[in-house]
C-alpha cells in the first residue's frame, strides 16, 4: 500500500484556544433520529409504507422527541408517508417530525405540499459546499454554491410564512468537514440572516458527511462554529457525524463537549456506506456515567427484533450494549470476576452499579449476563457457541433461532442447564436426517448435459420407488422430484455447508431451508461424506419437517 496517494481532505480550523478538552458532559443533547431517512435510504430494499409506520411508532415508543421522517420529494413513497403521519394522527403532541429538502423550487414546494396539516415540523435544507465538491461536481465558486443556499433559504421562508402549524427551519452545509471553517460559517450567517427576519427557529446542522478526520479535529470545527455563528444562544447547533473512520461515536461526544446542542443518528449506526453515529451508543454511554439520556431502551432486545426485521440488517453479536454477546463472558477469570463483582454488590448493598468487565447492569435493558452456560436465558449465540467449540457444527443464523427455542423449551420444562451433549442430540433428533415420511436411500446423476437429469430412490410413506428429475444441479433435480411426485411447491431458499473434520475423507455438513408459496421457511441438515449427498440429505430433513410441521 502506498499512502503517499493520500492527503487530509480537511482544512486547518483558525481556533487558538480550544475550550472542549477541559469539559465533562454532564446533560444529554436533543436527539433526532434520522433512521427513516438516512438510515432508509441505505438499504437494500428500502422500508415499506407500512413498515416505516411500524419504525417511527418503535421510535416514539423509544422517546424520540425529533423524528426526520422522509425526504418527501424523492420518491411517492415518502410523500405518502408524510402524508399518512399527518392524516392519520401518527404524530404524539410534543413529537417533531423533520423533512429534508434540496434547494430546488420545485422540490421545496412538493416538501411543503406533504407537510400541510402537521402540528410541529423541521424543514431541512442542505447544499453541498466543500472544496472537493465545488471544483469536481459542480464547477461552481464559493459565491454560487453560497447563492443556492440563499435562494433556498428564502423560497422556505416564503412557504414558511404561511405555514400554519409550528415550524422550525435547519440547515446543513453538506460536507461540512470537507468546507473551509471560514466559508462555513459565512454561509451559516447569511441563511440565519434569512430567517431571522421571520424569527423561525432555527437549527444549523453541521455534518461529517464523509468522516475526514480524527474525532478532535471534528469538535474543533465544532467549536470554532459555535464561536462563529451570529446570535448564537438562539441558534441549536446540531451534529450529524458519519462513520467512515469508525469514530462517529466518539467524534459525536467530543463536538457535544464543544458546545453542539442536538445529535442527529440513527438506531445501530445504520446509514449511507459505514453508517452514521449510533444512537443508542451514544445514549447509553452517558447512561453508564449517571446521565439521564431521555431515551429508553430498557427492553433492547426488542428493539434488536423489530430493528433487523425491517431493515432486514443483522445487529453485530458484538454491537456495544445489544449485541449478543456482549454480556456473555468466554474467559472463566472473567466469568469468576464478573460473578464476584455481582455478589459483592449484592452483599453490600452498593447504590451504584460496580463490576470489572461490565459497565452497566444488563438488567437494566432488559438483558441478562450470560456465559457459555446454556439455560432457559441462553440466545442462539450461546448454542451456536457450544455447538461450534464442542462438535464443529457451525449453524447458519436462522437455523440457530429455531434450534435455540427448542432447547429454550427443554430447559424451561427441566429448570435446569442443557449439556453441550443434549444439545448436539437435540440437533440432530430435530434437523439431521430426518427419514419420516419420506426416507433417502440413493440417486444417481443420470445426464449433465444441460440440466442434471437424476435418478432418485426413495421410500415415501413406506412404499419403496425410483424417481427422476432434472434441474441445474443434483439439489434443484431433487427439489423438481419432490415437488412432482408429493403434490408440493417449495423452493431453496438458503444453503450452507462445511467439513466436519479436516482431510480427504472428512465428513460435510450440509443446511438446507426451503420456502413455500406463503413465504414460510423450513430448515433441514444433512451429512455425509459427500457433499452432494449431505446437501440431499439436508432437503429431505427439511421437507420431511415441513410435512410434519404442517408448514413451519
Amino acid at each position: 500500500m502506498d499512502a503517499s496517494k493520500y492527503k487530509k481532505m480537511y482544512f486547518p480550523v483558525p481556533l487558538r484556544d480550544r475550550k472542549w478538552p477541559g469539559r465533562e458532559l454532564t446533560k444529554p443533547p436533543k436527539w433526532c433520529s434520522v433512521d427513516l431517512r438516512d438510515g432508509n435510504q441505505a438499504l437494500e430494499t428500502p422500508m415499506s409504507l407500512s413498515e416505516k409506520l411500524d419504525y417511527f411508532r418503535m421510535l416514539v415508543e423509544i422517546g424520540f422527541k425529533e423524528i426526520e421522517v422522509a425526504f418527501p420529494a424523492a420518491s411517492d413513497t415518502d410523500f405518502e408517508f408524510v402524508r399518512t403521519l399527518i392524516e392519520n394522527e401518527e404524530i404524539p403532541e410534543g413529537t417533531s417530525i423533520s423533512v429534508l429538502t434540496q434547494s430546488r423550487p420545485h422540490i421545496i414546494k412538493r416538501t411543503f405540499e406533504a407537510i400541510q396539516g402537521a402540528k410541529d415540523v423541521t424543514v431541512h435544507l442542505y447544499n453541498s459546499t466543500s472544496e472537493l465538491q465545488r471544483r469536481v461536481v459542480f464547477g461552481m465558486t464559493k459565491h454560487e454554491i453560497s447563492d443556492i443556499a440563499l435562494r433556498g433559504a428564502h423560497a422556505i421562508a416564503e412557504y414558511a410564512a404561511d405555514f400554519k402549524g409550528n415550524i422550525s427551519l435547519e440547515y446543513s452545509p453538506e460536507s461540512f468537514m470537507g468546507t473551509e471553517p471560514e466559508f462555513s460559517a459565512e454561509i451559516c450567517n447569511a441563511v440565519t440572516r434569512v430567517w431571522r427576519t421571520h424569527n423561525f427557529n432555527t437549527i444549523i446542522n453541521l455534518p461529517a458527511t464523509v468522516e475526514l478526520s480524527t474525532p478532535n479535529v471534528y469538535a474543533d470545527y465544532i467549536e470554532y462554529m459555535c464561536e462563529s455563528l451570529q446570535d448564537r444562544d438562539s441558534l441549536v447547533v446540531s451534529t450529524h457525524a458519519h462513520n467512515d473512520r469508525g469514530c462517529a461515536v466518539a467524534a459525536t461526544e467530543l463536538a457535544l463537549l464543544a458546545g453542539a446542542d442536538r445529535v442527529e443518528g440513527t438506531l445501530f449506526g445504520n446509514g449511507e456506506r459505514t453508517g452514521n453515529a449510533d444512537i443508542i451508543t451514544l445514549a447509553l454511554n452517558l447512561f453508564s456515567l449517571g446521565i439521564d439520556p431521555g431515551l429508553c431502551f430498557d427492553n433492547i432486545e426488542s428493539i434488536v427484533n423489530k430493528y433487523e426485521a425491517i431493515t432486514h440488517m443483522d445487529v453485530h453479536p458484538r454491537q456495544p450494549y445489544a449485541g449478543e454477546l456482549v454480556y456473555t463472558a468466554f474467559s472463566g477469570s472473567h466469568q469468576d470476576a464478573i460473578k464476584k463483582g455481582m455478589d459483592y454488590c449484592a452483599k453490600h448493598k452498593s447504590a451504584h452499579w460496580e463490576n470489572p468487565y461490565i459497565p452497566i447492569d444488563p438488567a437494566d435493558i432488559g438483558r441478562h449476563f450470560e456465559p457459555v452456560r446454556i439455560t432457559s436465558q441462553s440466545g442462539k449465540s450461546g448454542v451456536s457457541f457450544v455447538l461450534q467449540r464442542r462438535f464443529g457444527v457451525y449453524l447458519p443464523k436462522k437455523l440457530a433461532i429455531r434450534l435455540s427455542e427448542i432447547i429454550t423449551k427443554i430447559s424451561d420444562k427441566g429448570c435446569k442447564e442443557v449439556t453441550p451433549q443434549l444439545i448436539f442430540d437435540t440437533f440432530i433428533d430435530n434437523f439431521v436426517d430426518i427419514d419420516k415420511p419420506i426416507r433417502f436411500l440413493d440417486y444417481d446423476v443420470l445426464s449433465k448435459s444441460g440440466e442434471t437429469e437424476v435418478l432418485a430412490h426413495l421410500e415415501i410413506d413406506g412404499n419403496s420407488g425410483k424417481y427422476v428429475g432434472s434441474g441445474n444441479g443434483p439439489l434443484d433435480a431433487m427439489t423438481d422430484i419432490i415437488n412432482k411426485n408429493l403434490d408440493m411447491n417449495i423452493e431453496i431458499s438458503g444453503y450452507h455447508e462445511h467439513a466436519l473434520q479436516h482431510g480427504s475423507s472428512s465428513e460435510a455438513l450440509a443446511y438446507v431451508e426451503i420456502k413455500d408459496t406463503e413465504n414460510q421457511t423450513v430448515w433441514g441438515a444433512g451429512s455425509d461424506t459427500n457433499i452432494s449427498t449431505a446437501s440431499i440429505k439436508a432437503l429431505i430433513s427439511a421437507v420431511n419437517r415441513y410435512k410434519v410441521s404442517g408448514g413451519c
